[in-house]
């Protein structure tokens, strides 16, 4: 997934992917340049590598929404099961 710290466009950290989601908001489809300035935004990573990362993105958000990734299965926390039970018994007026 285009996530992960390895993809077919080299390194990514967290702090990378962040970076990238932030300047995905910033620089939309419309944008000149678009992927210019989303490396620029990333650092030390060039826009033919930004708009691959991009692509392995919409790839792994397509394969999502058609369920050919299932979700996972997290474990709700003792907090989470009280505030349900809270929010269950709260009345709406």
């Amino acid at each position: 997934m285009a996530s992960s710290s390895m993809s077919a466009t080299g390194s990514w950290s967290a702090k990378d992917n962040k970076a990238f989601e932030r300047a995905l908001a910033v620089y939309d489809k419309d944008t000149p340049d678009r992927w210019k300035d989303v490396a620029r935004a990333v650092g030390g990573k060039t826009p033919d590598e930004v708009k691959s990362h991009y692509e392995l993105l919409l790839r792994d958000i397509s394969q999502i929404e058609s369920g050919k990734v299932p979700y996972p299965n997290y474990k709700k926390s003792a907090e989470h099961d009280e505030e349900e039970k809270r929010m269950r018994n709260l009345k709406i007026q």
